[in-house]
């Protein structure tokens, strides 16, 4: 069964094998339709599928219309309207409309195209899939900060190109085995991060306490070790310089969009003293969220997660403020 969020990489495995594939992708949609813009379903020659479009209320049509648009080679736009009725059935409060761009891959979207996709979803590297919805010729763009910062698939206002945002997973490293780690990992999964743990410290770095966390029992020492890039996120929460210090430069020198650090104001001072001492400039420091947590009056480890996540969230999705 192909992974959640493989869609891409099974059209083309499809295709290569000469199954047949045809990628159906969520353009947008009005009300409370069952699935978000971007949302995709592959569908093959011999009708099989991976993927959903709208929860199971319309993908009945859609596989149809896919296996003529395989057969004629011509992408379609389709609209449909999620009636009462129909959302009832499938378990949805009310209805919606949505459109769905479906494109045989091969003719109406090159096969080189999805190829590249492909790849740069490998390399973990950011990229917008751009197409005319009235002409076609799909291609790869990163002419689209704005989009891909805020994970926004969506028509442009023209009405006529639609961008696909193909961001690699969201990623957070928490250095510090700690009490309020264990109530942020969990939170961090439930809002699409894949979590890792860190911590040369192996009383506190056990599996029942992190339980489907990814756990190293390792000093923070590079950028390397922890695999950083422009969507992870870190968290230092041990107060001991000498393990949260390493990770804390690696952060600062891989541009990640999220470092926060535990402690008070005067122990930020301090860090922030060392930090100048290692010789990074003004500006880089001050990426440094600390104390870290948006400040909600947080008195418990899990109301301090909450106040992290929230401050995560706001930095990701507004910018640093």
């Amino acid at each position: 069964m192909p992974d959640p969020d493989s869609f891409p990489e099974t059209a083309l495995d499809w295709h290569r094998a000469g199954r047949g594939a045809v990628l159906c992708t969520v353009v947008d949609t009005w009300g409370s339709a069952p699935r978000r813009a971007g949302s995709q379903l592959v569908v093959s020659g011999a009708g099989e599928i991976a993927g959903s479009v709208s929860g199971g209320c319309v993908e009945g049509a859609v596989i149809l219309e896919a296996l003529d648009a395989l057969a004629d080679g011509k992408p379609r736009l389709l609209t449909f309207g999620v009636s009462d009725g129909d959302a009832f059935a499938v378990g949805l409060a009310c209805g919606g409309t949505i459109r769905v761009l479906v494109e045989p891959v091969g003719s109406a979207l090159p096969d080189s195209v999805l190829a590249q996709l492909v790849a740069a979803r490998a390399a973990r590297r950011a990229v917008a899939y751009v197409t005319d919805l009235e002409t076609g010729g799909p291609h790869l763009s990163d002419a689209h900060p704005e989009r891909l910062r805020m994970d926004r698939t969506g028509v442009e206002p023209d009405g006529r190109s639609f961008v696909a945002v193909h961001n690699p997973p969201l990623r957070l490293v928490v250095v510090g085995a700690v009490h309020i780690a264990q109530a942020l990992v969990p939170m961090a999964r439930a809002c699409g991060y894949d979590a890792t743990v860190i911590d040369p410290r192996a009383t506190f770095l056990t599996a029942d306490r992190f339980p489907g966390a990814a756990l190293l029992e390792e000093w923070p020492d590079d950028a390397a070790t922890l695999r950083l890039d422009a969507r992870s996120a870190v968290v230092l929460l041990t107060h001991d310089p000498k393990i949260d210090d390493p990770a804390i430069m690696a952060a600062l020198r891989a541009d990640v969009f999220y470092v926060g650090a535990l402690g008070s104001k005067r122990t930020h001072a301090a860090r922030v003293d060392r930090m100048t001492a290692q010789g990074f400039a003004p500006a880089q420091i001050a990426r440094i969220h600390g104390p870290v947590g948006l400040d909600i009056g947080a008195t418990n480890p899990a109301e301090i997660a909450v106040s992290i996540m929230a401050e995560m969230t706001q930095v990701l999705r507004r910018g640093a403020v």
